[in-house]
């Protein structure tokens, strides 16, 4: 039987064997069911023989229009199933770009369990232990493993990709032996020919991936659904290379499946997401999740009328209506990503329409090229990804400064946005384009997602999730949260770590490129950019310092695996060390040192070096997985002065990433940001707060004149900082709170200052305050979860309870993470 792990402490397996098949394209076909919190229906996926089995073709130069023709003639003897539609099959006259809409699968055949019941029983399957290694399989059938859980799989079939009209083009000459043989080896054939045509032929590629999504079945395959996988096989078939490469599941979700939520947005509508969930999308859709396997995909989704679908694809939907009440969304995606990068928002979401004074910007997207782009203008090179219609390579894409963009968001928050996030998109997407170059993605969405989000924001192909936090305040948290996703387009999903325990390699870039790209977004000057990031960094090592004190050194690491980084079991299959630990998800590690780490590089290069350094690596690497040394060496390489200095990659990795705790270069780092300007000036002003609160406590209740002290106004970063000094202090009275909050109006501050806010009013238990921290843990659940614990520890009757109204208030819709860790700081 396979591993059972204990899904809320222990490392996240990745089970698929990707060595022996390899997923390379998803079609999704799935009905949206709000009243029983269910996604129910069919996908169909495309594989190539792993790198492990990989061979040549062994056909030889026959007609190949005589063996389609002839291995046709034989496809009745076969056993077939032809599922039920409401579409007919795709006809070869359709233009390449006519996709066809398909309807829903046969009806539900499952056992109370919810999984189907074959003919021929599953309990024969080998345990996915075993399928790892097929040396030991004798004469046992060959496994497909996929990642799966929280899913009820209804019946799985091999598609005969070789009924559909006009696929014999993808076919080549073979002479025939055993005409059975040779059919299973033609439907391989064809799908290895569709799956591998060139970028250009992108679109007939579609067409017919839409065409097998409605080709008939031609056989029941076996299948086990275990805790974490899905294993199937086909009697007598002991190879991957003769395991069918085409394949239809039919399937439904479970409501309490942790890869989406169903939840309420703020104006009370139904919804439902996929939140970034530390499984990711395994109780979705059966994958592959583990990096390596790259795909494609396209997916039809219907709803009932008044509901939006949002998802990742390089197309901006629109709506086809089936019937009456019905609409289907379809997408697609022509660049392979990982599964885990699928990502799926269904909701009354309202469109923000842009205003027609800045309308302008969105479509005056060419601009001259940029140095980023100059740079390597002169000697460029063919991508090293495999073949994909790639924006690198496309003379208009590469001149676009602006890509085109819609937000969407409950009705509730529409002013909001209009007011504050539409306009800092295009500066923020310049910004990005002015540092590193051309847009990896053709376009994008914004979402405001609900309050039961469990981040300020998450990024993923064509959409970006933001929450409703970063909003109120100002444009300072919502402009720099906005850049730190768009960095995510170049860091994290054009460039992917090959091991996700590498976190660093996509939240440390993204944290390091949103300084400058704000910076630049603001249009700021070189001393205002100088002290503001003095003043970030500042704040970012205190909350490193804070983070190391109070967690486990574990988690401390960013290469938690070291020298067995990228390694994989002899299947392909792997883990996510600390992937399930549900405190993980609210540390901050990889981001800090992460982003401290590429600060200290680019100060020991010079950032203008640095930053070429950066847009060479994105040319160079851009589709591609990575690790860690891939970058160091690539920097190193073109710095021979950092070599000869010392730096190496190995001294890197000792220093920084393999690791707990604060790097020791930047321990003797931590004491020079004080000396900025900015930062002096906010402990000026704690100074007077300090002086003016002990005279407030030695006057006692004498009455007092007002003291005339005058506070300076603060940037938000600023206001962080004070506050957290404030924080330090043993005693601060009811007064001086009450001052601190109507001086800086701290109820219409961002979320990062209101978080601090209601620290200060949870330590000195100052009760007109305790509304302040009701709302934040009401409407900020992705920043209030240690808010939880404070309210907790001070043992006080007034707090707890307010700990527990708040909780009991929002566990029914809070991601299950933040519900736990709440829960164990609570009972």
């Amino acid at each position: 039987m396979e591993t059972q792990l204990d899904p809320m402490k222990d490392d996240l397996p990745l089970m698929a064997n990707t060595s022996h098949m390899l997923v390379k394209h998803y079609i999704l076909d799935l009905d949206v069911d709000f009243k029983s919190k269910v996604i129910e229906g069919i996908i169909v996926l495309f594989f190539e023989t792993g790198s492990q089995y990989r061979r040549s073709s062994s056909t030889g130069k026959g007609d190949c229009r005589s063996q389609f023709d002839e291995t046709c003639k034989m496809r009745a003897s076969e056993p077939c199933h032809v599922p039920v539609t409401n579409v007919s099959a795709c006809s070869s006259k359709m233009e390449y770009n006519d996709f066809a809409v398909c309807g829903k699968g046969e009806e539900d055949t499952s056992d109370k369990n919810g999984n189907h019941s074959n003919k021929e029983q599953a309990s024969g399957i080998p345990s996915s232990k075993n399928c790892y290694d097929i040396e030991d399989h004798g004469n046992k059938d060959f496994l497909l493993v996929l990642d799966c859980c929280d899913l009820s799989v209804l019946k799985v079939e091999e598609v005969d990709v070789a009924a559909v009209s006009g696929i014999e083009k993808f076919t080549r000459s073979a002479k025939l032996t055993d005409v059975s043989k040779d059919l299973e080896n033609l439907r391989n054939q064809i799908v290895h020919e569709l799956v591998t045509l060139p970028a250009d032929r992108w679109k007939e590629q579609l067409y017919y991936f839409t065409c097998c999504r409605q080709a008939p079945g031609c056989g029941e395959l076996l299948f086990t659904a275990g805790t974490w996988s899905l294993e199937i096989r086909k009697s007598g078939i002991q190879t991957p290379t003769d395991f069918p490469h085409a394949i239809r599941i039919w399937y439904k979700t479970k409501p309490e499946g942790k890869s989406v939520t169903w939840t309420m947005d703020q104006s009370g509508r139904p919804c439902v997401y996929t939140m970034g969930s530390p499984i990711n999308n395994r109780a979705l859709f059966p994958c592959q999740e583990p990096p390596v396997a790259l795909s494609t995909w396209q997916a039809s989704v219907r709803t009932a009328a008044g509901f939006v679908v949002l998802m990742s694809g390089e197309n901006s939907a629109e709506p086809v209506q089936l019937q009456e009440g019905i609409l289907s969304w379809y997408y697609y995606v022509t660049m392979p990503m990982p599964a885990s990068t699928f990502t799926i928002a269904v909701g009354c979401w309202q469109e923000v329409k842009q205003p027609s004074v800045t309308a302008s910007i969105q479509t005056n997207t060419e601009f001259s090229l940029p140095p980023s782009q100059a740079d390597f203008r002169c000697n460029e090179e063919i991508c090293g990804h495999v073949e994909y219609p790639c924006r690198f390579q496309n003379p208009a894409a590469r001149l676009q400064a602006v890509i085109p963009y819609r937000v969407f968001a409950p009705r509730c928050l529409m002013e909001r946005c209009e007011e504050c996030l539409l306009q800092l998109i295009p500066q923020c997407l310049s910004a990005a384009y002015t540092t590193l170059g051309t847009h990896p993605f053709s376009r994008l969405d914004v979402l405001i997602v609900p309050s039961n989000f469990s981040s300020l924001g998450m990024a993923s192909p064509h959409i970006i999730f933001l929450s409703q936090s970063v909003l109120p305040g100002g444009s300072h948290l919502c402009g720099t949260r906005l850049c730190h996703e768009i960095a995510h387009a170049w860091f994290g999903l054009a460039i992917g770590a090959r091991d996700w325990t590498e976190e660093w390699l996509s939240e440390g870039f993204a944290t390091f490129l949103e300084d400058i790209f704000w910076a630049r977004a603001q249009q700021l000057s070189h001393d205002e950019v100088k002290g503001q990031q003095e003043l970030k960094a500042l704040l970012r090592w205190r909350r490193l310092r804070d983070e190391v004190q109070n967690s486990e050194e574990e988690l401390q690491v960013l290469r938690p695996k070291k020298e067995s980084t990228g390694e994989l079991s002899e299947s392909g299959a792997s883990v996510v060390k600390y992937g399930l630990k549900a405190e993980k998800i609210f540390m901050q590690v990889h981001y800090l040192k992460g982003y401290f780490l590429l600060r200290s590089l680019a100060r020991n290069i010079g950032e203008a070096s640095y930053l070429t350094c950066l847009r060479k690596f994105v040319h160079k690497f851009h589709g591609q997985l990575v690790l860690s040394q891939d970058f160091l060496s690539m920097l190193l390489e073109d710095t021979p002065e950092q070599k000869q200095s010392g730096l190496t990659v190995e001294s890197i990795f000792q220093n920084w990433l393999d690791t707990s705790g604060i790097p020791k270069p930047l321990l003797e780092e931590g004491e020079t940001w004080k000396e900025c300007q900015l930062v002096q000036q906010v402990s000026g002003e704690v100074t007077k707060w300090i002086q003016t609160n002990q005279r407030i406590r030695k006057s006692g209740k004498k009455k007092r004149k007002q003291d005339g002290v005058i506070f300076q106004k603060l940037l938000p970063d600023q206001l962080v900082l004070l506050l957290e000094t404030l924080l330090e202090e043993k005693t601060l009275c009811p007064t001086i709170l009450q001052r601190l909050e109507k001086t800086y109006q701290l109820r219409e501050q961002d979320a990062e200052v209101r978080h601090r806010w209601c620290e200060l009013v949870v330590k000195h238990k100052y009760v007109p305050g305790y509304g302040d921290v009701e709302t934040f843990l009401r409407e900020d659940q992705a920043m209030g979860v240690y808010l939880y614990g404070e309210l907790m520890v001070n043992e006080d009757v007034k707090q707890q309870e307010l700990a527990h109204k708040c909780f009991a208030a929002a566990q029914e819709h809070m991601d299950a993470s933040s519900a736990k860790v709440v829960a164990e700081m609570l009972f």
